[in-house]
């Protein structure tokens, strides 16, 4: 029955996303919703409209394992069918999950993109980012090594950092043997996973490495210590709400939240004092994201220290939106752009030429 209904709701979902702009946005029951200069995606809109209306709508999350069962559902849905590539195998590294992503046609040897999951540190895992991993592995042309590190709050922090640094240190010292180029492996992540992207990146820079080639942040979370213009502008009704921002964050630090520890810049990366040296950035953002701005000002901040960092903000877009790219053909092609920028990145690795270029 379970999966008769996501194979409905994805039909259904698929649907509605090819409908014609104009009757995306009367069927979501308002006018376009414009603010900060930008207008949401009329299949953005549709799709909220949607969410918002539905008894399990993630505005409010009463228990981590209900989130993760909800969340899975969701991925089934607007995940869609695999894509495939041309190998994927389940593996482990320590006590840690994971699964390997080999594109079906490559320059051997390949880079390799360590990928942690987005989640809020309390859901997500290989299956609701599968199909995200196996199109960003077909469209750079590399390898991708999902992570599936220790979650919160029966693991809080810092169990999800140490989970990453050991999964990147795995994959530098075994690149050679499933296939890719050790001197190709780069760290990436959406959300909670591009806050450890970016954390890992800056650990293993100054703690002896291996350090990455490349990060690819895809809407990361970079400071939990303070509240930006967009967390107000997109508090509520798009998607990650406020409320569920601060159920992530105590979730996450446990016994810790409400203090100090969210200066520690392994919980928000941009606080850190050294920015220098740093691997090159891919920094992704969505312009109707409460997390936006901290994103943005984080690849401003690398690149003031001297780091290579390419933003690119899609502004009709809300947070999660790389994962529902099944459902959706201007969705898809947002990640395959991401992907042909991750590819592009990895060629330039250990080159001086401007990480800026890929965007034109």
């Amino acid at each position: 029955m379970g999966q008769f209904r996501d194979k409905l709701e994805y039909r259904i979902a698929k649907l509605m996303s090819a409908l014609p702009a104009p009757i995306q946005v009367a069927l979501s029951g308002s006018p376009p919703i414009e603010r900060d200069g930008q207008r949401l995606a009329p299949e953005q809109q549709l799709s909220l409209a949607v969410l918002n209306r539905m008894a399990a709508a993630v505005t409010e999350v009463p228990d981590p394992e209900r989130s993760r069962v909800e969340r899975r559902r969701m991925a089934a849905v607007f995940g869609g069918p695999p894509p495939s590539v041309g190998s994927v195998e389940d593996l482990l590294i320590g006590r840690i999950p994971a699964r390997h992503y080999a594109p079906a046609i490559t320059r051997q040897p390949a880079p390799l993109l360590v990928y942690y999951h987005g989640g809020g540190f309390v859901f997500g895992d290989l299956e609701t980012h599968d199909s995200l991993c196996r199109l960003l592995c077909r469209a750079s042309g590399a390898q991708v090594l999902a992570v599936d590190y220790r979650l919160a709050p029966e693991h809080p922090f810092p169990a999800a950092v140490e989970d990453a640094r050991a999964a990147l240190a795995w994959a530098c010292e075994n690149a050679e043997r499933l296939g890719a180029d050790p001197a190709r492996v780069g760290v990436g992540g959406d959300s909670a996973g591009g806050n450890l992207a970016a954390v890992v990146s800056q650990l293993s820079a100054h703690d002896g490495g291996p350090a990455p080639a490349l990060q690819l942040l895809i809407y990361p979370a970079t400071d939990m210590s303070t509240r930006r213009r967009s967390r107000e502008l997109f508090a509520e009704g798009f998607f990650l709400s406020n409320t569920e921002m601060g159920w992530f964050e105590r979730s996450y630090l446990g016994a810790a939240a409400g203090t100090d520890v969210v200066h520690d810049p392994r919980v928000s990366p941009i606080l850190a004092g050294e920015l220098s040296g740093l691997a090159p950035a891919i920094v992704i953002t969505a312009g109707f994201d409460p997390l936006r701005d901290e994103g943005e000002d984080y690849a401003h901040a690398l690149r003031a220290a001297g780091t290579p960092a390419l933003l690119r903000r899609y502004e009709g877009y809300i947070h999660g939106f790389v994962s529902a790219a099944g459902i959706s053909r201007n969705l898809r092609e947002a990640v395959i752009e991401i992907g042909a920028m991750t590819a592009g990145a990895f060629a330039l690795a250990g080159t001086p030429a401007p990480l800026e270029a890929l965007s034109s």
